[in-house]
């Protein structure tokens, strides 16, 4: 991937460069645009680095539209890298429209196609890399957070591309890997945040924060798998609050009976604040207040998403979906033939929900990626809208210190609601994982 740094100096002294197998293209977009200025400076920046580097920009902000004039201003052979089916079948769709006399190879998803443009998934990328390293002079990195990983990060490293280009909407990965994408991809060259465009180019939003109480008997059963977890937890003297203590309680708990009850007392722990019985009465609540707009309803985990499908008898989306039966629901949900659909991590990213203008976070990781992606959701802007997401916190739990770490960093405030009165708790002890 050192290429581009080593081919200036090496030029005049080849006889003939044989290394690039990529060509020179006409793209030329056949489609309208109509660019926001955020998008033509973010284009520009781009372009003003010798076409190294990431576009920061929230969901719903035109990030892909960036990548395809991107490809269109370095007229060379592109692979466009996606998390996700979904978000491959928007490229190719995308890639088509605008430059009809090219065909759109893919890679990933049963097809092994590549093309002089094409769309490619992270896991067929990397796979393929060691021979399609030489065959493209641009690499567009669509939620280029996950380049960095042990796996994923050879298709940067195995390829010569002089021109690379990464899309997020949050970059930033608890394992500060995100440090690595300067000499993967680029410098950051643009950065925008959803606050700056609300009610310009996004859906004007707010965000509100929802209380609610473990019932008593919740409550008792919560503080006594605490009690255990910690227990073991302070016996070995090791701590949640990092990455490292949590590998390390997951090593310990294998090892032991003992550990294994306390990795069970951890996980009951975190199934009843996640389900509670109060947070499906604030659903209710909730969705009641929004009968005519439409809704997508956030889990952490399948077993929640599941309760909320069979008590509200809403439609469910989980990884376990199949593929039609997942269309179909999209489908229908964007007709209004369905007001609300539930998910479980599957609409994170990837998913275009544009006629969603409410969402409700019933549970959720402290990752900001992840609650900016969801956010991102509901804020396709559109006449009229206005969107709202709430989230459902169980209060005098881990969760609530869970919401305030995937706030850091983000700029966005809330508002906060009690939908039920006040329960006298007792603090959570050691163990903040």
């Amino acid at each position: 991937m050192s290429y581009p740094d080593i081919i200036p100096t090496l030029r005049g002294r080849l006889g003939r460069n044989t290394a690039p197998r990529y060509h020179k293209l006409s793209l030329e977009p056949r489609l309208t645009l109509d660019l926001y200025p955020h998008q033509k400076e973010a284009l520009e920046r781009w372009k003003a680095a010798r076409g190294r580097g990431l576009v920061v920009l929230p969901t719903g902000a035109g990030k892909t539209l960036v990548g395809m004039l991107a490809a269109a201003w370095a007229a060379r052979s592109s692979l466009v890298v996606v998390p996700t089916l979904d978000l491959m079948h928007q490229w190719y769709a995308l890639l088509r429209a605008a430059f009809p006399e090219i065909e759109v190879g893919l890679i990933g998803g049963g097809y092994h196609e590549p093309l002089d443009l094409t769309v490619a998934t992270y896991d067929s990328a990397a796979r393929h890399m060691d021979r399609l390293g030489d065959r493209y002079g641009l690499l567009i990195f669509d939620e280029v957070h996950h380049l960095p990983s042990e796996f994923y990060r050879a298709i940067a490293e195995f390829s010569l591309a002089p021109y690379r280009l990464g899309l997020t909407a949050t970059p930033e990965r608890t394992d500060g890997r995100h440090e690595d994408l300067l000499s993967l991809v680029g410098p950051l060259v643009y950065r925008r945040e959803a606050v700056e465009l609300a009610g310009e180019v996004l859906a004007p939003y707010r965000v509100q924060r929802v209380y609610v109480d473990l019932s008593h008997k919740e409550r008792e059963a919560y503080e006594q798998a605490l009690e255990e977890r910690n227990h073991f937890l302070q016996s070995h003297n090791v701590s949640l609050s990092t990455l490292e203590g949590w590998n390390l309680f997951v090593k310990l708990s294998a090892r032991s009976e003992q550990g294994r009850r306390a990795m069970r007392a951890h996980r009951e722990a975190r199934r009843i604040a996640y389900a509670t019985a109060s947070k499906l009465r604030a659903l209710e609540a909730l969705l009641a207040a929004h009968p005519q707009e439409r809704t997508v309803i956030f889990t952490e985990d399948n077993a929640t998403a599941y309760e909320v499908s069979t008590r509200f008898l809403i439609p469910c989306l989980t990884h376990k979906t199949r593929i039609k039966e997942r269309q179909e629901m999209l489908e229908r949900f964007k007709a209004g033939l369905y007001m609300a659909i539930v998910a479980s991590k599957v609409l994170n990213e990837g998913v275009d929900v544009p006629e969603a203008s409410v969402g409700v976070v019933l549970s959720g990781s402290s990752v900001a990626r992840e609650f900016v992606q969801r956010l991102g959701r509901l804020l396709r802007r559109s006449e009229g809208k206005r969107a709202v997401l709430y989230e459902v916190v169980a209060r005098a739990t881990r969760e609530e210190r869970v919401a305030e770490r995937r706030r850091q960093g983000v700029g966005v405030d809330s508002l906060q609601l009690d939908l039920l009165p006040d329960a006298p708790t007792r603090g959570e002890g050691r163990g903040e994982g």
